[in-house]
């Protein structure tokens, strides 16, 4: 095994939006992210942003502000995002409140998680569960 293995995170999920700030006004206020750092870009756009939720950040910026990631991104889809809660009912009834898409109501999984799934409004899938990969069982 290679990489890092203890200590903070090493994989940070990069995500663009149409409409970076909407992004982030519905991470914080949906799903409890905190907005650590953001980068204006040119007109008003966001060229950086890191929200953080527990000790995992996730990165995300404005689409069409140029660069080799934008530029790489542009044709791609929606990507998934599985994000680590305490208590995955009280996370989704937090989620539903402020408007996001309940795409799976929490449920108990076969490997002993329990799960919800929502969407972002520019159709990017996040899951919310109690399952940590990489824990020890």
């Amino acid at each position: 095994m290679t990489g890092v293995t203890t200590g903070a995170p090493t994989v940070f999920p990069a995500l663009l939006y149409r409409d970076a700030r909407a992004a982030i006004r519905q991470l914080t206020e949906a799903f409890g992210f905190v907005a650590e750092a953001v980068y204006d870009g040119p007109d008003g756009m966001v060229a950086h942003a890191e929200l953080s939720y527990g000790n995992g950040r996730v990165m995300l910026g404005s689409k069409g502000h140029g660069g080799a990631f934008d530029e790489a991104m542009a044709d791609a889809g929606p990507c998934a995002v599985y994000v680590v809660v305490e208590d995955t009912d009280v996370h989704c009834a937090r989620a539903e409140a402020a408007g996001a898409e309940i795409l799976m109501p929490p449920a108990d999984q076969d490997y002993g998680s329990r799960d919800y799934m929502a969407r972002d409004r520019e159709g990017n899938i996040w899951s919310f569960g109690t399952y940590r990969p990489g824990a020890p069982s």
